[in-house]
């Protein structure tokens, strides 16, 4: 990145505001907006993402820069009327990180530079609390030697452990000044063991290193982790905020807390957060300490309490949104340290979205863009039977709803192995920090004996979708014998099955049985939102996705294969089949009608198959055509290579074999033997397969086109009204497509004569090869309608073998950064996508009328949903239950580009 001589990186937090988020980060931007509403911040000031990348791109921070900050500096000095690091009264300062997106506890923060073997008596002067001053300074050199000089955190701990045992203290607030004095020592050891240096007495040192770190933490592991999980772009950088210090551990008249507007839990108003007195801010998010309740604040500081109640209205009714709040008090005075939207569960989005609709704050479109299909399909996760026999072994806070079951563990390299060999994981851990996000990430759920619901585990499981229960005391976690005690004695060893309520924060022995969400009972009709008993969170979904269905353009389509998926779908809001994969019909007992195709010698006997296969089709098609009556109904003809539906080689080669040695008839295995070595392929998947198949195999596609044409004439006739299309798959060239259409035009008129009916079937294609995508304009002369296979096409555009690749190095891929996200969750919008938008234009080009849709399983992902709405399809089509998904990202597709257009 060049770097503009007049560009400036740093601003003063009166500088900036709330829409400045790219350029000084979501804390920054937030601090300049709250000290632009009058509300008490500690003057401090930002350096810019802009700086970070600079530093980040070329190793060094940018040459202007360290004037700039001096300046700020001296100006944060005069403010505050001291000087950092002064020996009499200093003024002592917080670095802390700040991206544009939240991330909580991924990336690193000091706090109390400034501090010195000199300042810290002044400091205990100044304050007039020796233990204050020691225990800021224990923290500094604790979190400085950490977090910037890259000393192992344990051996801190450990240091602390040991001073507490000394004196028989449960908790670091009952170690007196001399006991800090002595622990300040050992830490400096630690240091210098550790680091090979000494602890920096220089203040301005101590700064610029910490600046140095925050940059640096961007990059670090856990952060790359948290932006691949989060989606979150690698480029943006960091802010990093100096900020001048206020005390929450300077005795019961002070205390730090974390406050939201709403439960981000449930979404209920009233008054939810955490409270520590006598603590800096790390002591509530470590969860290391346990928390009172934020209301208990009414009883202990009333003023303060007040005061909070007051702020947090204003933030809400400026913000129009559930706000995530930081605080500390110190001697009675209220400071704000950070605000931000809080991130919730997804049945919290979906309920504070229509709260803020009723309260007259939002409009339903921006209640729309509020929630997304991710959160929609948390909420459709079966949850635990009430009714079920259980064993119940503890209780603590419902941090994040959802019913997961898995076997304990005690650290997350245990929960990413076993993961990673299939087995289903709980983590638990008395309390979870930055460095065990992989763990979290591989666990079904996340249980810890300590922390509140601002706590890391609780945050960090809120913003992945995580069930989480936090805070259960009763449970005492050994993690180095691998273990957990339960009230009575009994013992939960790794391994042993556990299961948590997120919902209720309840902990069970063994697996708890599940039942439905009532959010799938309401899409499937079972419960209606009107109903007295819909509970609060159906009534909310209900609302949204009306409101989504009015205004969404793509239609939403299912892929299902026979009349119980179809109905299903139907229910969950289908508008048609996309696609109906014929393969899945030939399957079971059919099989034996495919063999007898395949080994044909003659005409006769693979017309006499053939002739076999038709009724049992044709029955398909009526059923299909009955359950989705009145809907589209795309059937793609078999598309799989034939070899697929013969005995696996091996096991047939056996069977020869034996049959041979024990000379016991076996002419038929032996046929099939051959027929399986004429038809083996080194990779089937780009072989004799699709359109190729039907154009080699004579009467294969005329038999299931009739068969369709026949199931179609058949509900006319019985009242009904099939809209049948048929689909030819893995057409390359227009002239496949011609030969196949008019073998089909051939069948369809015959069946028209042969039943009196007048059947109106489209045909059309899959484009799922890049020679299709390109060539759609000739293609579509002779298709009336594409359909975007994009399984197919991602593996053609990328020469990828999907069963193979996502086994073998897509980890690595994802690790290294080359993909953000698998591209076949979501679709590849430079590569893939390019195709897709090109074929769309020129098949448009070619026939205006042309219908075009999508069957992939990209068709059910919201990023990729949002794609297909601005490339101009008319609809996506996938499995029955991310249908509510798709309708849902539909409608905040067709929201948010109708919000740009009026902007």
């Amino acid at each position: 990145m060049s770097e503009n001589k007049d560009q400036k990186f740093v601003y003063d937090f009166t500088e900036g505001n709330k829409d400045l988020k790219d350029l000084l980060g979501g804390k920054g931007a937030n601090l300049a907006e709250m000290t632009n509403l009058g509300l008490p911040v500690p003057p401090g000031f930002t350096i810019t993402t802009e700086a970070c990348k600079v530093y980040l791109e070329s190793g060094d921070e940018p040459p202007a820069l360290r004037d700039e900050v001096s300046a700020h500096l001296a100006a944060l000095e005069r403010k505050m009327g001291k000087k950092l690091g002064q020996a009499d009264d200093p003024l002592l300062v917080s670095v802390r990180s700040g991206a544009k997106f939240s991330m909580p506890g991924m990336m690193d923060t000091v706090l109390n530079i400034g501090l010195s073997d000199a300042s810290v008596e002044g400091l205990a002067r100044q304050s007039g609390d020796e233990r204050f001053a020691w225990d800021s300074y224990r923290r500094l050199i604790q979190m400085f030697g950490k977090t910037v000089l890259g000393v192992d955190g344990d051996l801190f701990e450990e240091a602390l452990e040991e001073a507490k045992r000394a004196k028989k203290a449960t908790v670091d607030t009952d170690l007196e000044p001399s006991d800090l004095k002595k622990l300040v020592k050992q830490f400096k050891k630690v240091v210098r063991a550790e680091a090979g240096r000494d602890f920096p007495q220089d203040p301005r040192e101590q700064m610029d290193l910490a600046v140095k770190a925050v940059f640096d933490s961007w990059n670090g592991d856990r952060a790359k982790l948290y932006r691949r999980q989060e989606r979150i772009p690698h480029d943006l950088g960091t802010a990093v905020n100096v900020c001048s210090m206020v005390f929450g551990n300077l005795g019961p008249d002070s205390g730090t807390g974390v406050a939201f507007t709403r439960d981000p839990a449930s979404g209920q108003q009233g008054v939810y957060g955490d409270y520590l007195q006598n603590a800096q801010g790390e002591d509530v998010v470590a969860g290391i300490r346990n928390t009172v309740p934020l209301a208990d604040l009414e009883s202990i500081d009333k003023k303060s309490y007040d005061q909070l109640m007051g702020i947090m209205e204003t933030l809400e009714n400026h913000y129009l949104d559930l706000c995530d709040i930081e605080f500390t008090i110190e001697r009675g005075q209220l400071w704000m340290l950070q605000t931000r939207v809080g991130k919730r569960t997804a049945a919290a989005a979906f309920r504070i979205a229509t709260q803020l609709v009723d309260q007259g704050l939002i409009d339903e479109a921006e209640a729309l863009q509020r929630v997304n299909g991710a959160q929609l399909a948390q909420l459709m996760f079966p949850r635990f039977d009430e009714r079920a026999e259980v064993e119940q072994v503890g209780r603590g806070i419902a941090a994040s709803p959802g019913a997961a079951v898995g076997k304990a563990v005690f650290d997350s390299y245990t929960a990413v192995k076993w993961s990673r060999s299939g087995e289903k994981v709980i983590l638990i851990r008395r309390e979870t920090n930055p460095d065990d996000l992989d763990g979290m990430i591989a666990a079904e759920g996340i249980l810890t004996s300590r922390g509140g619901k601002t706590s890391h585990a609780a945050v960090v499981a809120r913003g992945m979708g995580k069930t989480c229960v936090c805070g259960a005391e009763e449970l005492e976690v050994d993690t180095k014998r691998r273990r957990m005690t339960v009230p009575g004695g009994h013992v939960v060893e790794e391994g042993d099955v556990v299961s948590i309520d997120g919902s209720t924060g309840k902990v069970y022995l063994g697996e708890v049985p599940v039942v439905p969400s009532p959010v799938v009972e309401y899409f499937e009709g079972r419960m209606h939102a009107g109903a007295d008993d819909a509970d609060e969170l159906v009534q909310a979904v209900h609302r949204i996705m009306a409101y989504a269905d009015r205004v969404r353009r793509l239609r939403v389509r299912a892929n299902a294969d026979n009349a119980e998926d179809a109905a299903r779908a139907r229910r969950f809001g289908a508008q048609g089949i996309g696609l109906c994969r014929t393969e899945h019909m030939f399957l079971g007992d059919r099989r034996q009608y495919v063999e007898r195709l395949i080994l044909a010698d003659t005409e006769e006997e693979r017309e006499a198959a053939l002739k076999a296969l038709l009724p049992l089709q044709k029955k398909d098609f009526v059923e299909l055509f009955e359950a989705m009556d009145g809907l589209p109904v795309t059937v793609r003809l078999l598309d799989p290579p034939l070899h697929e539906f013969l005995p696996d080689i091996t096991e047939l080669s056996v069977r020869v074999a034996l049959a041979e040695a024990r000379k016991e008839p076996h002419e038929n295995e032996l046929r099939l033997l051959q027929a399986v070595h004429r038809l083996h392929e080194q990779n089937p998947m780009l072989g004799l397969r699709g359109v190729r198949l039907g154009l080699v195999i004579p009467g294969l596609f005329t038999m299931q086109v009739r068969a369709i044409a026949e199931a179609a004439a058949e509900r006319i006739e019985a009242k009904g009204d099939p809209r049948a299309e048929i689909m030819i798959p893995l057409v390359g060239t227009v002239q496949e497509l011609e030969i196949v259409r008019d073998d089909a035009e051939r069948v369809i008129a015959e069946v028209r004569r042969s039943t009196g009916v007048d059947l109106k079937l489209a045909l059309g294609t899959m484009i799922e090869l890049p020679r299709a995508a390109v060539t759609a304009g000739q293609i579509a002369e002779c298709a009336e309608f594409f359909s975007f296979g994009t399984n197919d096409l991602t593996q053609t555009v990328w020469g990828f073998s999907r069963d193979d690749v996502e086994a073998s190095f897509f980890t690595a891929y994802l690790e290294k950064g080359i993909f953000g996200v698998s591209p076949f969750e979501t679709i590849d919008k430079d590569g893939v996508g390019a195709l897709v938008r090109s074929a769309v234009e020129s098949g448009r080009a070619t026939r205006p009328d042309i219908k075009l849709g999508v069957c992939g399983e990209h068709g059910g992902d919201p990023e990729s949903v949002h794609f297909f709405h601005e490339v101009g399809l008319d609809y996506v089509s996938c499995s029955p239950f991310r249908i509510p998904v798709a309708r849902l990202e539909a409608g905040r597709a067709a929201a948010g580009s109708a919000g740009s257009d009026s902007r």
